[in-house]
């Protein structure tokens, strides 16, 4: 990187040139070679990357390969489903890990773009591919815990719904990302032409395709995933809540199992709350911030750099959580299943499997309606069978 004197207009509020639509107007510079406008040199907000990005880094490597490790030992004890979804949002958030954040802190250094045009395209696709996974894998963990809290008993081609999910998560990544490889491209300032950055820079014909392409981003790793999650963890509360207040219905499940109810709720509730909480305060000052841009673009430029550049790295921080937040409210919940299996075996030896149970009770449908369908297929199962079978289906 050349050195570079300082600049006079150091007051400007604009650090970084990439969030502009064009190049810096340097024509009332004198000296092109050593004088160059603040937001092309290496500024305070490429030290707050550098550094902010140095840390996460760390500590993402750190907690996302433990829990990694931690499921691949477990899965091959037991597998589950939920494990499978975990191992692969471990996976999204350390691509996000050792991809996306170390191209940020190199990019950061050399403030211009050194690696050729190629890979400009090859890691704008890997920029936010990690980022859009991650999202697409917790919508799949939602919609994997809707089915098995509310409809425990279809146990029909499970493996089949787990694999279906996982490949379109990472499809849809691949089909969001790849549009960055044909945006993306190395450019020479048209005054200061040795300086070459990876933009962009006239990748849209109008200011409203660009407007539109950057809403559909935001909608398909910001709002699609917060809906999916928000709308199948509601959905489960709802169930729960309205279960427990009424025991009594036709289609309920066993009295017994009623306390096991209870539990689920706790748990679920605990886990609801910090699932939306984490991913909602993550992305959405980011994402604020990027409707403001799009709404006055003027205003939202006099805003500080650097705390701009702080709400996406505050955004990044959300690769960091998932480990935490999924490794403790699902691993502790496994130790204690694994404990408590064997308790409730006094009428009952507990070498029966839970897959050759088949409840007569469903959370869906009526009495009268298996009865009438299933009568010849379904037996009925004693209290403790009945509450091991949902506890089964809910911590897988």
């Amino acid at each position: 990187m050349k050195e570079l004197k300082d600049s006079p207009d150091a007051s400007e509020t604009v650090q970084d040139h990439r969030i502009l639509l064009d190049w810096s107007d340097t024509t009332n510079i004198s000296d092109p070679e050593h004088h160059l406008p603040i937001n092309m040199q290496f500024n305070d907000g490429h030290r707050l990357s550098i550094t902010v990005y140095s840390v996460l880094m760390v500590f993402s490597a750190v907690a996302n390969i433990t829990i990694l490790v931690l499921l691949v030992k477990r899965r091959r004890q037991q597998p589950s489903r939920i494990n499978t979804m975990l191992m692969h949002l471990a996976i999204a958030d350390l691509l996000v890990t050792f991809l996306m954040m170390p191209l940020e802190i190199a990019w950061a250094f050399t403030v211009q773009w050194l690696a050729g045009d190629v890979m400009c395209r090859i890691m704008s696709f890997f920029r936010i591919f990690g980022l859009y996974l991650s999202s697409f894998v917790l919508c799949c963990i939602s919609i994997d815990r809707y089915y098995a809290v509310l409809k425990p008993l279809h146990l029909v081609d499970l493996d089949r719904r787990e694999k279906c999910l996982i490949i379109s998560a990472w499809m849809g990544a691949v089909i969001c990302s790849t549009p960055q490889m044909f945006l993306f491209h190395t450019e020479n300032h048209p005054n200061i032409t040795w300086y070459v950055q990876c933009v962009t820079y006239h990748s849209f014909p109008t200011y409203a395709q660009e407007l539109a392409y950057s809403i559909s981003g935001m909608v398909m790793m910001y709002a699609f995933p917060l809906g999916v999650i928000i709308f199948s963890y509601a959905s489960i509360l709802l169930e729960i809540f309205r279960r427990t207040r009424n025991p009594g219905c036709a289609d309920s499940v066993t009295r017994s199992s009623l306390g096991f109810l209870g539990k689920a709720k706790i748990r679920t509730l605990k886990m609801t709350i910090i699932i939306v909480f984490v991913f909602f305060v993550c992305w959405t000052p980011y994402h604020v911030m990027c409707v403001w841009y799009w709404y006055d673009r003027d205003s939202a430029l006099h805003v500080d750099q650097r705390i701009q550049k702080g709400l996406f790295l505050f955004a990044c921080t959300n690769s960091c959580a998932n480990p935490v937040v999924y490794g403790i409210f699902n691993i502790r919940a496994r130790r204690k299943t694994a404990k408590c299996s064997c308790r409730e075996s006094g009428r009952s030896k507990c070498s029966r499997s839970h897959k050759d149970v088949v409840c007569l009770y469903s959370w869906k449908r009526s009495t009268k309606q298996q009865m009438s369908t299933r009568q010849d297929t379904y037996v009925s199962c004693t209290d403790a069978q009945t509450e091991a079978l949902q506890r089964n289906n809910i911590e897988k």
